[in-house]
C-alpha cells in the first residue's frame, strides 16, 4: 500500500503577488503596464531605479 502526500507551497506565490502589487503601486502603472507587469515586473522596477 503505497501512500500519497500533498504539500501545497503558496508562500513563493504570495511573494510574487505582492511584489507584483508593489510595484503597480510604487510606479503608478496604468492598466496595460501592469498586465505587461504580470510577467515582467523586475524589468518595470530595474528601469525605474536605473533612471534615479
Amino acid at each position: 500500500m503505497s501512500r500519497i502526500r500533498i504539500e501545497q507551497h503558496s508562500g513563493l506565490g504570495l511573494l510574487w503577488l505582492a511584489a507584483w502589487l508593489f510595484t503597480i503601486g510604487y510606479l503608478h502603472l496604468t492598466f496595460w503596464p501592469a498586465v505587461y507587469a504580470l510577467f515582467i515586473w523586475p524589468y518595470y522596477l530595474g528601469l525605474h531605479f536605473s533612471l534615479l
